[in-house]
């Protein structure tokens, strides 16, 4: 283990633990855990959760990408957003993926690739509705995701890849919070995504692998629409900015939401907290947006 990977899983383990403490499985959702979705059960593993009075119905499929900053988190850490998402009428995919600095880009591309496939093969067993496919992720989910999202809709990102996507995912609308969509090492050199990219790039962040780390570089007009987030005090902020302008020079549907002010500060992923108003408005919010394209 790394020093800046040690860190980040000590202080963000921490932070979550406190978020966290004292919730449970609520009673109006069933969930169906550990199950297997690639060759590596200890990382390679899913959590599927549906509304209890959703029972035998075909439910549209949120997909949940967690945050973490490539070397940290697991579904264990997303599992009581992901069932708060299940109570506003989804069935919510909630996955472990690969980390640095034990596994490396494109990891977790890969195995997000992976989760999909295991929907479309298992979507009879859990009710999952294969043409209402959404997906969230938040800070460096929201890079995975963003660029999931590119590889489902650019051919040129996806042929950069040994893996393909699936020509049947089709996703209809995806959510970005507070994501860290582009590394920029000149711009950044002390910011903590570029130390990370130290350790979570083979080549310790060539101009290739940053080129491919950008989601401002890969979207297309066939790019789904957005729900993107940020906050008062999200130190992330500035990404979104740039997102929703290149979102707007593709002309790709979306929603920009800013969260807080001065008085209500909220920070990085504040959707998390289940505690928060504001949280749970984010995510009412989110899923009002789905329902536009289902």
């Amino acid at each position: 283990m790394t020093d800046i990977g040690a860190m980040i899983r000590e202080s963000f383990g921490r932070g979550d633990d406190i978020r966290d403490a004292g919730l449970t499985t609520p009673e109006d959702v069933v969930r169906f855990d550990n199950l297997v979705y690639g060759s590596d059960p200890a990382w390679q593993a899913l959590d599927v959760y549906r509304p209890r009075s959703a029972a035998g119905e075909t439910l549209p499929v949120i997909v949940s990408v967690h945050g973490g900053g490539w070397v940290y988190g697991d579904k264990e850490r997303y599992q009581f957003y992901c069932m708060s998402l299940a109570q506003r009428g989804f069935a919510v995919v909630n996955f472990t993926y690969r980390l640095a600095p034990e596994f490396q880009y494109p990891a977790p591309l890969e195995d997000t690739n992976l989760v999909f496939g295991w929907i479309l093969r298992h979507a009879d067993q859990y009710g999952l509705d294969t043409n209402r496919l959404f997906a969230v992720g938040d800070s460096a989910g929201g890079n995975i995701l963003g660029l999931y999202a590119a590889f489902c809709t650019n051919p040129a990102y996806a042929a950069r890849f040994s893996f393909q996507p699936y020509p049947s995912v089709k996703l209809r609308a995806v959510g970005l919070f507070c994501g860290d969509y582009e590394i920029d090492p000149a711009q950044n050199p002390d910011a903590l995504s570029t130390q990370i990219m130290q350790v979570y790039l083979p080549e310790r962040g060539s101009p290739r692998e940053l080129e491919e780390m950008s989601v401002f570089h890969w979207i297309t007009p066939d790019y789904p629409p957005v729900f993107l987030t940020t906050a008062v005090d999200d130190f992330l902020k500035d990404h979104a900015q740039s997102l929703a302008a290149c979102l707007i020079r593709h002309d790709i549907p979306f929603q920009f939401h800013f969260y807080g002010s001065k008085d209500t500060r909220l920070g990085h992923v504040f959707h998390l907290d289940l505690r928060s108003p504001e949280g749970q408005r984010c995510n009412d919010e989110t899923c009002a947006f789905f329902r536009n394209y289902l």
